[in-house]
């Protein structure tokens, strides 16, 4: 190993912590036009490393992979600590709908660049139509009382159901509308390059996203209704049936692109610096004002005190299903940025021992803490995937899988040194909560009256 390298990534390390604090730092500023103007400096930055000049690079290709995927992870590691550390539910089923916002958004593109419409028709259709349907059943439902969780959920899944097959019909119909337009793989038409597919990524990785989002809603509805432990051991089946159909997908599931066990390939490579930073800061924007919010504080006083919470009116059970939600949407999202990174999608990156990352991502920073969650998800990255990794690859090729008896023992000595993570609760500069200035009250006037002089 070269000292100059080990060196080198210790640097990038440090300097990825710095570039992270002064993101947070700029969005916390009141003018919108420093904001705005610091984001842009944040994004030519990492872009300037990734530019090649000839034969130099300061970032090269390994580093601009950790960097992707770092910045996928961030948005997995915060959905995930928005469920268990913000909200207190336990839950291991994060990878499971990283892996259906992967294969959701890389189904659509894949799709669109061999000349068929019906990947993003059929997601669109049905996610908006899903949405709509199991909103209004949902009112209706609040209407009726003592109706059992699992008559609901049977009319959510069957509301579900119409929606995908109108879905499907959709897209059917609307198929050889775009299909001169979209042309082949091989010649490809007007829509096919250029903006309408870089709009057409975008409406992938949202529809991916919400795609995710809605299946975590049908899972939450009964689930949900367990212990935080049960509640961790059901969304740990559910990332293992997922893997098992991502295994299947060409047999079980009508999907004969995505190739089963032996994996998605021809995936555009659509993700670029400027869709990961852009994406990221959405979804830190996002989760930031949620938990500034009045539902945010619902969500935080159900993980400190379910009685209390109820006794003062907060809907326990809608706020867990919201935080399962949301947090789902974020791992959909990021999956759709990974998938498009790397190009190709194997079931084995989404196994459960896989899933585990996230979890420890979120307690190494520490539960409840933003700051913390991103911190960890690029520090993972680029210090255990990517420094250890080379380390152990200089002791042999079986070494690198030492990492994984590394990874436990790592988090056993920091919950027995620091058990609330590296940063605990600490939060930079956007993500600060904002003081309250406690109003002095004014000191009464003194009713005393001087005596009386002879």
């Amino acid at each position: 190993m070269e000292f100059g390298f080990l060196v080198g990534s210790i640097v990038k390390i440090l300097a990825l912590l710095a570039y992270i604090y002064g993101i947070l730092w700029v969005m916390a500023q009141p003018s919108r036009w420093v904001k705005a103007g610091g984001l842009i400096v944040a994004f030519g930055v990492v872009q300037l490393g990734l530019t090649k000049f000839g034969n130099f690079q300061i970032l090269n290709s390994f580093d601009s992979g950790l960097l992707f995927q770092a910045s996928a992870m961030t948005m997995v590691a915060l959905g995930l600590n928005l469920i268990y550390g913000f909200n207190g539910q336990f839950s291991l089923g994060q990878w499971g709908f990283y892996g259906i916002g992967a294969y959701t958004a890389a189904d659509i593109t894949y799709r669109w660049v061999n000349g068929d419409a019906r990947g993003l028709v059929v997601i669109a259709v049905g996610t908006i139509l899903g949405a709509v349907i199991l909103t209004g059943i949902n009112k209706l439902l609040n209407q009726i009382r003592g109706v059992p969780v699992m008559s609901a959920f049977t009319l959510y899944l069957i509301g579900s159901i119409a929606a995908g097959y109108v879905a499907v019909m959709a897209g059917k119909l609307l198929f050889p509308v775009f299909q001169p337009l979209l042309g082949t793989n091989l010649e490809p038409g007007i829509l096919a390059t250029g903006i309408p597919l870089q709009v057409v990524f975008f409406l992938a990785v949202i529809l991916a996203g919400v795609f995710a989002a809605e299946i975590s809603f049908l899972l939450g509805v009964p689930v949900l209704t367990l212990g935080s432990d049960y509640f961790g051991i059901a969304t740990l089946g559910f990332t293992i049936v997922v893997n098992v159909l991502m295994v299947n997908s060409d047999t079980i599931l009508p999907f004969p692109e995505m190739k089963g066990g032996r994996g998605m390939v021809g995936i555009p490579k659509l993700t670029t610096w400027f869709w990961a930073f852009f994406f990221m800061i959405v979804v830190i924007v996002i989760m930031r004002n949620i938990l500034r919010s009045s539902t945010g504080r619902a969500i935080m006083s159900v993980r400190e005190d379910e009685t209390a919470a109820k006794a003062m009116g907060i809907d326990i059970a809608g706020s867990k299903l919201m935080s399962f939600i949301i947090g789902s949407l974020f791992a959909g999202m990021g999956g759709a940025i990974y998938a498009h990174f790397i190009g190709f999608l194997s079931p084995g990156s989404f196994d459960f021992l896989v899933g585990f990352n996230p979890l420890i991502i979120v307690v190494f920073g520490g539960l409840g803490s933003m700051t913390g969650t991103i911190a960890a998800s690029f520090g993972w990255l680029f210090f255990l995937e990517g420094l250890l990794r080379v380390l152990l690859g200089q002791m042999g090729t079986e070494a690198p899988t030492w990492r994984y008896v590394l990874y436990p023992l790592t988090l056993l000595l920091l919950m027995l040194i620091r058990p609330q993570g590296l940063l605990g609760t600490v939060e930079w500069g956007f993500l600060k909560a904002k003081e309250v200035l406690v109003r002095q009250k004014p000191k009464p006037a003194s009713t005393d009256t001087p005596a009386v002089q002879a």
